[in-house]
């Protein structure tokens, strides 16, 4: 009775042993493929984050190329330098100006005298206003209101003749401009810096978003290795634990047979 429990208890094991190998080494092979399973993958809102990123990138570039266009270039290219100018006269024209086919505007000239030079010039409100055609100080807005205008005019005349006779600075370019001063320079250092604020900020934000982006896909790579490689070693330690146990076993049931 003894030898058939004994033999059926062999036989059990001899069934079981492949059983647990196969179980083993499924839990051994486990590791790279459940590694890899367990790699993590990139969530929507990362994929999401590095997409806003690129993009905002992208948006910086295009603001540099227009603000170098329209800001830093006429910058560079200006050659307007201070100077003083006297106010000797100005001038109310009888003919009237075309303003934008709607209607007519009076025209109001500054003609002004640069120290150092004994050449007249006419005073222009910045660089912008040297390009139009016609050479008038200011401009009312158009309207049909012809007593309107006229008031308007003369109370900007009055405002520049409390200045005449009086020095006060401009900005020539005896160069390109010989007979034009302007009041004040449209274009200055500081105004092209702070246009390049911008694209500068948005592209050190894109920048530091994709940075965080990967940076943080990269520390949970890390941490899923440290993870994976610690399992492993458990699983290699309670195999070999088994293994230890069964071979015990064996020895132990052997001796008492």
């Amino acid at each position: 009775m003894s030898s058939c429990v004994c033999v059926r208890h062999r036989e059990i094991q001899h069934t079981s042993a492949p059983q647990e190998q196969d179980r083993s080494q499924r839990g051994e092979g486990r590791g790279p493929q459940g590694a890899r399973s367990q790699m993590p993958t990139s969530s929507v809102g990362e994929e999401r984050a590095i997409l806003l990123g690129f993009t905002m990138m992208a948006f910086s570039v295009l603001m540099f190329f227009v603000v170098g266009i329209t800001t830093v270039k006429p910058y560079i290219d200006s050659c307007w330098e201070e100077a003083s100018c006297v106010l000797p006269q100005t001038h109310i024209l009888e003919e009237w100006v075309d303003c934008r086919g709607v209607s007519t505007v009076p025209c109001l000239t500054v003609t002004v005298s640069v120290t150092g030079s004994n050449e007249s010039a006419f005073l222009q409100f910045d660089e912008d206003s040297v390009f139009l055609p016609n050479e008038c100080f200011y401009l009312p807005k158009c309207q049909l209101d012809r007593k309107g205008l006229q008031d308007e005019v003369q109370k900007v005349k009055k405002w520049v003749d409390g200045h005449l006779k009086n020095s006060s600075m401009c900005f020539s370019d005896q160069k390109g401009h010989p007979h034009h001063v302007i009041l004040n320079r449209k274009y200055t250092l500081r105004r092209a810096l702070f246009g390049l604020l911008w694209p500068c900020l948005m592209l050190a934000g894109g920048s530091l978003l994709v940075g965080l982006v990967k940076l943080t896909q990269c520390l949970a790579r890390l941490s899923t290795d440290v993870r994976s490689y610690s399992r492993g070693g458990r699983r290699t330690l309670k195999y070999t634990q088994g293994k230890m146990y069964k071979l015990l076993r064996r020895s132990s049931m052997q001796s008492t047979l």
